[in-house]
């Protein structure tokens, strides 16, 4: 059968970077960190007490406080994005088919903070099970991507992929084939995660996962660089409207990019390391060509995974060398996560968005905190890591790589028009 073909038509965000998606650009662009002393709880007992915060959340805007109290945050950013995202799709809801506009949302946690508090207090009593009703519809993680449904009253396809790291590129991949089939027309796509609290980082500081680096927290995540010492945990959502492009022609929508593949894929090596010599992740960038039917030479920009651990970020490198060998040092690679941090679930998604911008926009936005002499033996400096200032440059065609625990990997690929 002949595949239709998927744009992206509209945007929406809330990251450590600002409040919504021209907001999240600008700032990737001008290469500010969003990362900050944690505010949303006491981390004084914890080694590590920084992480990436949406600050100022008002969701007033779509919820009133009695919805609100019902939604866990990480709720509450998937509806605040999705909304952002559909207005400015310029959809109108009052005439187009719902039936076929669907949601196909990502999440690593689910309603973490809900969890938490929900045993905190049972902990406090008298052993007597006493929970709110509204415990397990804000906990469970399908309810993101369910309460956007609800909200905005779309019936069409309706779930939520639940894969780490990789859950909203898995989202967006998901959404990309079922629009190409035609089983939709438009799909609400993207992911959001708010994890930032006492259990989560207690989780990931057990694991030695994440950095200590509590002095400096705006150049705590440092991927490529010798002194990178994990991840940086953070918050927040982004959405992608994606659309069958006929339709969004007929309509004169906005187009700011093309999804033209996708590659999933698994290490099946480790519950949390990568696989050393980066085949999986070869595998996967190589799997998202073959689906476009482009050559890697094609390629111009990779928003690496990049995630500022010391196994990580060699991994990656490993296997951006092997699809492209001496082809690699052309492309221009950057980590947004030096400026976001780690969204978990939400970051596929906003490295997605980051992607159709710099397409849209051709600036490639860079890798901060890096210094000449913070340079690992172990990394090949010659590819360009866009290291520090956002650079300008003319794209074709923009990858996005996710890899999650579990060895889920999944790879995105987008076409400038």
């Amino acid at each position: 059968m002949e595949l239709k073909r998927v744009v992206v038509t509209g945007l929406g965000a809330l990251t450590p970077l600002g409040n919504s998606a021209p907001q999240t650009w600008q700032s990737l662009c001008e290469g500010r960190s969003g990362i900050s002393k944690i505010t949303l709880f006491d981390a004084g007992a914890c080694r590590t007490q920084i992480a990436g915060e949406v600050k100022d959340l008002d969701v007033s805007s779509e919820l009133d406080s009695r919805e609100a109290r019902r939604l866990d945050r990480y709720t509450q950013l998937a509806i605040m994005s999705a909304s952002e995202a559909l207005k400015d799709s310029g959809l109108d809801l009052t005439t187009e088919n719902r039936d076929r506009i669907g949601v196909i949302w990502g999440s690593g946690m689910g309603g973490m903070m809900t969890i938490e508090r929900e045993l905190t207090d049972f902990g406090k009593g008298d052993g007597t099970p006493r929970f709110s009703p509204f415990y397990i519809p804000k906990s469970i993680a399908n309810m993101g991507g369910a309460n956007i449904s609800l909200h905005f009253g779309l019936k069409g396809i309706s779930y939520t992929t639940v894969s780490a790291c990789a859950s909203s590129s898995h989202a967006i991949a998901d959404a990309f084939n079922y629009v190409r089939l035609g089983k939709a027309t438009v799909i609400l796509t993207g992911g959001s995660d708010a994890d930032i609290t006492f259990s989560g980082m207690g989780g990931f500081n057990s694991m030695r996962a994440n950095s200590v680096r509590n002095d400096s927290p705006e150049t705590a995540s440092r991927p490529f660089s010798k002194s990178r010492d994990g991840f940086v945990l953070s918050e927040g959502a982004a959405c992608l409207v994606l659309e069958e492009y006929e339709h969004a022609k007929a309509r004169g929508a906005q187009i700011y990019a093309e999804l033209v593949g996708a590659g999933m894929n698994a290490d099946a090596y480790h519950t949390t390391a990568p696989d050393p010599e980066g085949n999986g992740a070869a595998k996967v960038m190589q799997l998202a060509m073959e689906d476009a039917s482009i050559e890697p030479s094609q390629v111009d920009y990779i928003n690496a995974h990049g995630t500022s651990t010391p196994l990580g970020d060699i991994a990656e490198m490993k296997a951006i060398l092997k699809v492209w060998g001496e082809d690699a040092y052309r492309l221009n690679i950057s980590s947004t996560k030096s400026m976001t941090g780690h969204m978990m679930g939400a970051a596929g998604a906003v490295e997605a968005l980051a992607c159709v911008m710099a397409l849209r926009d051709g600036i490639v936005p860079p890798t901060i905190n890096h210094a000449p002499d913070d340079e690992d033996e172990q990394i090949d400096y010659r590819l360009n890591f866009t290291f520090n200032k956002a650079q300008h440059r003319t794209l074709r065609y923009a990858l996005s790589n996710t890899f999650g625990f579990g060895g889920h990997n999944a790879c995105i690929l987008f076409k400038h028009v």
